[in-house]
C-alpha cells in the first residue's frame, strides 16, 4: 500500500511540471485533462525589470557615428544659438582689473544624427555623462583668468535632444574676466566692462555664432546688486574675430555698464579731507604769539591729510594718470600745507618788524621832555595815528609792558626833523614795514573762497 501511495504522489508531480519542461507544441490538453494548468490565475506574468529595453545610446544611435566631427560635417557651417541668464555678478576689482559672474549659458543646434522616432513628439533629458559621448560646441570665454562649471551635487549640465535632432545644452559657470577700467574719473566714474564668448576650434566657415533672441537672449536677475555700484544696463553685441594664424571667428559679447555709488567715498575720503582743510584756517584766528598752539594745529592736519591719501592710494590699482580723487586730495592737501606756511610769514615778518624796531630804539636819542605818549596817542595831528590805529596796532607784536609806549616814541621821532635827520638810515624800516594783522585777516577770507571756487569747479566737471 506504500509503495502504490508513493507511486500516485509521484505521478502527480511529474504531471504538474510537464507544461512547464515539454515545448509549447506539446502541451495540447487531451480530451478529460484538468484544465487548470492553462487557467490564467497561474499564468506568470513577465519580469519588467529583468527583459531587456532599448538603452539611450541604441535609441540615439550614438555608436552608429563618429561625433568627433561636428554635424554636417564638410557642408555649410552650422548655426548654433546662444542665450544666457545672469546669475550674479559677484565682485568688481578695480586693484585686478576684472570682475566674477556666475550665469547660465545654454546653447541650441541641431543635429541629425541624434534624431530618434518619436509617437508623442517628447524630448529626452541627459546629465552630464552623455555629453561626453556627443558632439557639442567648444565654446571658451576669451580674456578670462579662471572659471568652472559647478559641480555641487552634480555636475551642473543639462542636455535636452528633441525627437527632430535639436538640441539643448545648458551649464552653470561661474567665470573671472579681464575688465579694462578707465580710472580717470575714480571715484565719480562710470565703468563698461564685457564678458565675450567663442569658439575655441571652429572659425566662421564651420561654426556661426549667434545671439538666439538678440537682446532678449540675456535675461537678468532683478535682485543683482553690489556694494559700490549700480548697475544700469545689459545689452549684447556679435563681432568677428580675427586671428593671423587660425582665420575669423564669431564671438558674442554680454556689456553691463556700472555706475559707482559716491556716498561711500564721501563719508571716508572727501568729508575728512574738507574738514582738514577747515580745520587748517583755524590757525588764522589763533595770536601770531601762540607758537604751541599754531603750530601743532598745522602739522596734525597736514600728516592727517598725508594719511587719507596713503589710504586711498593704497587700495587703488597703481596706474600712470591722475585720478580724480587724486586732484581733490592732493589740492586739500596744499591748502593745509599753505596754512602752516601762512603762519611761518607771519611769525619771520612779526620778528624782522621787531629786530628792527629794537635797533630803532637803540639809535633814539633821549626823549626826555616828551609829553605823556599816551596823550600823544590821542592826537592824531601829532603822532599820525587815530585812535582806532592805536586800539588795533599800537600794542601788536610788542610786549605786554610799554610795548605800545616804545611805538609811539619811535613814531613821534621820526616826524621831527631834526631826530629824522639823525636816524636816515633807519628810514628805509618804515617803507617796508608790514602789518602782520592783515596777513592773517586777508588769509581768513582768501583761504575760504578759493577753497568753495576749487569745490565748485571740481564738482562742476566730474559729477
Amino acid at each position: 500500500m506504500v509503495f502504490i501511495s508513493l507511486s500516485v504522489s509521484l505521478s502527480l508531480c511529474l504531471c504538474l511540471l510537464r507544461p512547464q519542461l515539454m515545448p509549447k507544441r506539446h502541451l495540447k490538453a487531451p480530451l478529460g485533462s484538468h484544465v487548470f494548468f492553462y487557467s490564467p490565475i497561474y499564468k506568470r506574468s513577465p519580469d519588467m525589470t529583468k527583459s531587456p529595453m532599448t538603452k539611450s545610446e541604441q535609441l540615439l544611435r550614438i555608436d552608429d557615428h563618429d561625433f568627433t566631427m561636428r554635424p554636417a560635417f564638410g557642408g555649410p557651417p552650422i548655426p548654433v544659438g546662444v542665450d544666457v541668464q545672469v546669475e550674479s555678478l559677484d565682485t568688481i576689482s578695480e586693484v585686478d582689473m576684472d570682475f566674477t559672474m556666475t550665469l547660465y549659458l545654454r546653447h541650441y543646434w541641431k543635429d541629425e544624427r541624434l534624431a530618434f522616432p518619436s509617437t508623442n513628439n517628447q524630448s529626452m533629458t541627459f546629465d552630464s555623462r552623455l555629453v561626453k559621448k556627443i558632439w557639442v560646441p567648444d565654446m571658451f570665454f576669451v580674456h578670462s583668468k579662471r572659471s568652472f562649471i559647478h559641480d555641487t551635487t552634480t555636475d551642473n549640465v543639462m542636455l535636452r535632444v528633441y525627437p527632430d535632432g535639436n538640441v539643448l545644452y545648458s551649464l552653470r559657470v561661474t567665470v573671472t574676466a579681464m575688465c579694462n577700467m578707465d580710472l580717470s574719473r575714480f571715484p565719480l566714474d562710470t565703468q563698461t566692462c564685457s564678458l565675450e564668448i567663442e569658439s575655441y576650434a571652429y572659425t566662421d566657415d564651420d561654426l556661426m555664432l549667434y545671439w538666439k533672441k538678440g537682446n532678449e537672449s540675456l535675461n537678468t536677475d532683478d535682485r543683482i546688486s553690489l556694494s559700490q555700484f549700480l548697475i544700469q544696463k545689459f545689452h549684447t553685441t556679435t563681432k568677428l574675430a580675427f586671428y593671423s594664424s587660425t582665420g575669423w571667428y564669431n564671438r558674442l559679447y554680454i556689456h553691463f555698464t556700472l555706475r559707482r555709488h559716491i556716498f561711500f567715498f564721501l563719508l571716508q575720503t572727501y568729508f575728512p579731507a574738507t574738514l582738514m582743510v577747515m580745520l587748517s584756517w583755524v590757525s588764522f584766528w589763533i595770536d601770531r604769539r601762540a607758537v604751541p598752539a599754531r603750530v601743532p594745529l598745522g602739522i596734525t592736519t597736514v600728516l592727517t591729510m598725508s594719511t587719507i591719501i596713503t589710504g586711498v592710494n593704497a587700495s587703488m590699482p597703481r596706474v600712470s594718470y591722475i585720478k580724480a580723487v587724486d586732484i581733490y586730495l592732493w589740492v586739500s592737501f596744499v591748502f593745509v600745507f599753505l596754512s602752516v606756511i601762512e603762519y611761518a610769514a607771519v611769525n619771520y615778518l612779526s620778528t624782522v618788524q621787531e629786530r628792527k624796531e629794537r635797533k630803532l630804539r637803540e639809535r633814539l636819542p633821549c626823549t626826555c621832555g616828551i609829553g605823556n605818549p599816551d596823550e600823544m596817542m590821542i592826537d592824531p595831528q601829532i603822532t599820525g595815528y587815530g585812535s582806532m590805529d592805536v586800539n588795533t596796532t599800537g600794542n601788536y607784536g610788542m610786549p605786554e609792558n610799554g610795548g605800545r609806549q616804545e611805538r609811539i616814541l619811535a613814531q613821534v621821532a621820526l616826524n621831527d626833523p631834526q631826530i629824522a635827520s639823525q636816524v636816515k638810515p633807519s628810514r628805509g624800516y618804515v617803507n617796508i614795514w608790514i602789518d602782520t594783522h592783515a596777513i592773517d585777516k586777508y588769509s581768513r577770507v582768501v583761504f575760504p573762497g578759493a577753497y568753495i571756487l576749487f569745490n565748485i569747479i571740481y564738482w562742476s566737471i566730474y559729477s
